[in-house]
């Protein structure tokens, strides 16, 4: 049960990721064949729930993607099922003190490390049966998300806790505590500045630092600034993207057209 996101960290090379608001397998199937190295499933935001998950997993099982989620909050249960659905990393919103992280890390391993409970009805296929729960704790990824001002000032003794393999920014909702418009892509010095201190304290841990971005060239400039986990968007805003600019196009380009 190798985790492909953990190799190419340890390669020194930065994760490119997809995420997948849309609760369809034929979604992630098409989008497992884009060249991510993982595809997020949203249960926070995205319209998925549990069984939605499961079917995008299955979409995607025969491609060489890495699967995770969003879980929709910091809960033993959900996280529980993600993992035993067959999820490699769980990326948690939220996280904004040092005993929030514990529990979570707690939520995600098995005992000695953790209080998960036994039970990878999904996850156990993907290696030995008999294997999944001696590798698990080591495989699966606990990725808490630095999105507010409490979390940036707790970020240090978060970031301490054993068990975390890295944090991901969510810059919509950090800027959005810090009373500016949320939105993805940011410049404002202030947050530039905070994005610089996760980056020196994650490197100095030795663990990683991720963020959702809105543009390929803001997700190709958060390589260059040290984030080693980038998400573009997801497939509900990509198609969007894509579908607006086609129309745009037919409109500037041919007569007849309203």
């Amino acid at each position: 049960m190798a985790n492909n996101v953990k190799k190419l960290w340890a390669a020194g090379k930065a994760v490119v990721n997809g995420w997948l608001a849309i609760p369809s397998g034929f979604s992630a199937e098409v989008m497992a064949q884009c060249g991510w190295d993982s595809v997020t499933v949203d249960m926070q935001h995205g319209v998925q729930d549990y069984l939605s998950m499961v079917q995008c997993f299955q979409a995607m099982q025969a491609h060489p993607v890495t699967p995770m989620v969003r879980v929709p909050w910091n809960e033993p249960g959900i996280i529980g099922k993600v993992l035993d659905g067959g999820a490699y990393g769980v990326i948690c919103p939220m996280i904004n003190t040092k005993k929030e992280a514990e529990a979570f890390v707690s939520y995600c391993k098995y005992p000695p490390d953790g209080t998960r409970s036994n039970g990878p009805i999904r996850a156990a296929m993907y290696g030995e049966a008999t294997n999944y729960q001696k590798t698990a704790n080591d495989e699966t990824l606990c990725i808490p998300m630095i999105e507010t001002k409490t979390a940036v000032k707790n970020l240090e003794a978060i970031l301490d806790v054993e068990g975390i393999a890295g944090v991901y920014i969510g810059p919509s909702d950090l800027g959005f505590s810090y009373g500016m418009v949320p939105k993805l892509d940011r410049d404002e010095p202030e947050i530039l500045k905070i994005y610089d201190k996760v980056l020196k304290e994650t490197a100095k841990r030795g663990i990683q630092a991720g963020i959702h971005t809105g543009s390929a060239s803001y997700a190709a400039r958060a390589i260059g600034m040290g984030f080693r986990m980038v998400t573009l968007a997801n497939d509900s805003g990509l198609m969007a993207m894509a579908a607006k600019a086609g129309v745009a196009q037919i409109r500037k380009e041919a007569k007849g057209v309203a």
